[in-house]
């Protein structure tokens, strides 16, 4: 399912205008985005949890040139699923 998709079945399930439902869709994943940059963490009962994590400097090999190289530490957003979620899908 793309974003065009998402949107058309938020617009069937509830019966939104399809301009609304881009609007508030928008509006969710640009709050995601701000509160991660920001450090924090969103919890959705039920739904699940985004938050940042970091990952340390490791030490990694280049496959084309089988070199030993340095990759530096970052953030990675992440999303773990709750576990009423996790029993819908089931």
């Amino acid at each position: 399912m793309n974003k065009t998709e998402l949107i058309a079945a938020i617009v069937a399930e509830t019966g939104v205008a399809k301009k609304d439902a881009e609007k508030v869709l928008a509006a969710f994943v640009n709050s995601v985005e701000a509160e991660l940059k920001k450090g924090g963490k969103i919890q959705l009962v039920g739904f699940g949890t985004f938050e940042v994590r970091e990952r340390a400097a490791r030490k990694g090999i280049n496959p084309l040139t089988k070199e030993a190289i340095e990759i530096a530490a970052s953030k990675a957003p992440v999303f773990k699923a709750g576990k009423a979620f996790k029993d819908a899908i089931k």
